[in-house]
């Protein structure tokens, strides 16, 4: 089964074609970086405007590396949700025109499901269950998936942040510092010549159940640099940097011991941090445990993991009735 996929969600326009859920025939993004860097975070007007522009030649030049055509697919599937209202319009939209036109049955992902499935197109001997750490610029949560009745995979909410994102925070915290945007990318490059030990920034909520808070985190830094001019940025971004991935690693290490989870995977922007990566690998060498990197490009926002959900959710649920909205806040499916 071959499913082509659309996800515009925020500021990537990408577009897949994913067999079985399971083999990319190809996968390309657009990303819309450079464009909302002079405003230093997205702008959704701009963001919607430029997937207009996008988003028809993106699903062609996928289909082009696949070496498909409209009749060699079985689907077509786009993100639904969470994201920008305007965003998610535009990519929805044109899959289900695509959909009509080609008559073929559309399917509508939600987009943290996406991320929770990223996992699976890169290693499929993935064991459940499993606890994932979903980071990203909009969402921290920890979340285990396990099995369900006939072959399908559950979902069960741990714990989520009750304020800032850690992407959020990074991209907060590098505005403050003035390195520009995206903040995560430009926090783990200076972090490499820093101390992670050099200032001893609060850990929020860090034994306190599962939930997540990084709003303190982030007024502390701007606090001890308007009082120490003289510190190094290196040395700031760097124990910044340990702050938030002390809180992220130690959650999640207590989350798989309490679910009895056989491996650790994680996912979204924030999985791509250098530092969260290595340290999630130690963890799991030392505990015992299997652990599921995904490759960078499979961190970010991308097509590929939305066509691997649709695979799944078309076997499952069967196919999204064309009349489906876009929800912005859409939640995921939790047991």
């Amino acid at each position: 089964m071959k499913v082509l996929a659309v996800e515009t969600s925020c500021d990537e326009t990408a577009a897949a074609v994913v067999e079985d859920g399971r083999r990319v025939l190809s996968s390309v993004v657009s990303s819309q970086t450079d464009i909302h860097a002079t405003f230093g975070g997205v702008v959704p007007e701009i963001a919607s405007r430029a997937h207009l522009e996008l988003v028809a030649p993106i699903v062609g030049e996928a289909m082009s590396r696949a070496q498909v055509g409209p009749t060699d697919l079985d689907a077509v599937a786009a993100t639904i949700g969470p994201g920008l209202v305007g965003s998610l319009l535009v990519g929805a939209s044109a899959a289900k025109a695509y959909a009509w036109s080609w008559d073929l049955p559309f399917v509508g992902v939600n987009h943290m499901e996406g991320h929770l499935h990223a996992a699976f197109l890169e290693d499929p001997g993935l064991s459940l269950p499993t606890v994932v750490l979903l980071v990203s610029g909009g969402h921290t949560m920890l979340i285990s998936m396990e099995e369900g009745g006939g072959g399908s995979v559950e979902y069960r909410l741990l714990g989520e942040t009750i304020d800032d994102a850690a992407g959020e925070a990074f991209d907060k915290v590098a505005r403050f510092l003035g390195l520009g945007y995206p903040g995560g990318p430009a926090i783990d490059r200076l972090a490499t010549t820093g101390s992670g030990d050099a200032i001893a920034f609060p850990r929020g909520l860090a034994r306190q159940g599962f939930d997540f808070s990084f709003s303190g985190l982030k007024t502390s830094v701007v606090r001890y640099v308007r009082a120490h001019p003289e510190a190094r940025l290196e040395d700031v971004a760097a124990s910044f940097q340990e702050a938030v991935v002390d809180v992220l690693v130690q959650k999640t290490r207590r989350a798989a011991a309490e679910t009895r989870a056989k491996a650790i995977c994680i996912g979204g922007g924030v999985a791509a941090n250098s530092s969260l990566r290595s340290r999630v690998q130690e963890v799991c060498a030392a505990d015992g445990l299997a652990a599921f990197i995904p490759s960078r490009a499979m961190c970010t926002d991308n097509a590929a993991m939305i066509g691997a959900t649709a695979w799944y959710r078309l076997r499952t649920d069967g196919p999204t009735p064309l009349s489906a909205t876009v929800d912005p806040n859409l939640r995921l499916p939790l047991k």
